[in-house]
């Protein structure tokens, strides 16, 4: 079992070893196929098919294991590296510790956004987006976005959303107001984003679109997502994950949205096994 660490803990050997892993499955075409995977199961509640990974219940367990397999992709290169995570309630600014030229680069030039800084710039020729989704072949970013400035959300907005003492309710989509993993998710009927959806749009650039992935921020981002569901867990034992069975013939949602033990594409693993992850790994709060 291994330990997820604050990035802001990380010593500058374990950050050259992470990025260098990272860089390891890139060269493989493996991290590619990551990105690949998010796009084809980012579907909105507009479009037809299972909501897996985002807009519906599983979009927690969908991605804890999502996580847990690229950490193993990146443990098959070396075996002592495992994802940090980033508090954005307390690392909050441009210039925080992760955006530095040892880690993960800083933010996009005026004009194209390009990030020129750091291992995953594209100049240094480690880095080029794959696929049709974006056009260009560089990782952009807009931290911040100083043009119309957005903020990362705060630990009063987090407590908002971690509070809730039910994981889900009806009709279990980016519409409903209360429960866990909708505030969490972020999605908001006032058009608004809190949370999660806030800091994709924060960082900006790839980190905005369904291949979001191709930022190596996402696996911190989302690494402190799943401490969040996992303090919430252990916060209200009692209160599980919904729905639990399989949604009625009459109910819209049916066929769409996955119910406690429906396997979560494109893996044949089902929420309900991967809801307790304290023999796989563990965190460092």
């Amino acid at each position: 079992m291994h330990t997820r660490k604050n990035q802001r803990a990380l010593t500058g050997a374990e950050k050259k070893r992470f990025v260098g892993a990272v860089l390891a499955l890139k060269r493989r075409g493996e991290y590619d196929e990551f990105v690949r995977v998010h796009a084809r199961y980012y579907v909105s509640d507009m479009e037809d098919g299972v909501r897996a990974g985002h807009m519906a219940p599983s979009f927690l367990p969908w991605h804890r294991y999502f996580l847990l397999e690229f950490e193993r992709a990146l443990q098959r290169v070396d075996p002592g590296v495992s994802v940090p995570y980033w508090d954005w309630t307390a690392d909050r600014t441009p210039a925080a510790a992760l955006w530095g030229e040892d880690f993960l680069g800083g933010t996009g030039r005026s004009g194209d956004q390009q990030v020129m800084t750091g291992p995953f710039a594209y100049r240094n020729g480690d880095w080029t987006i794959q696929g049709k989704v974006t056009v260009g072949k560089y990782l952009t970013r807009d931290l911040g976005r100083p043009s119309d400035p957005v903020a990362l959300p705060t630990g009063s907005e987090l407590a908002w959303a971690t509070n809730e003492t039910v994981y889900d309710a009806p009709p279990w989509d980016s519409t409903v107001t209360t429960g866990l993993r909708n505030r969490l998710e972020g999605w908001m009927s006032d058009g608004g984003e809190r949370n999660h959806n806030r800091v994709h749009r924060w960082v900006g650039g790839h980190m905005l679109g369904a291949d979001s992935p191709n930022d190596p921020v996402f696996w911190l981002h989302h690494a402190f997502v799943d401490l969040l569901w996992d303090r919430w867990q252990r916060k209200h034992p009692a209160a599980a994950y919904l729905p639990k069975t399989v949604l009625g013939p009459g109910d819209p949602q049916r066929g769409r949205v996955l119910s406690l033990e429906e396997p979560m594409p494109p893996w044949n693993v089902t929420p309900s096994s991967i809801l307790d992850h304290r023999s796989l790994y563990r965190y460092d709060a």
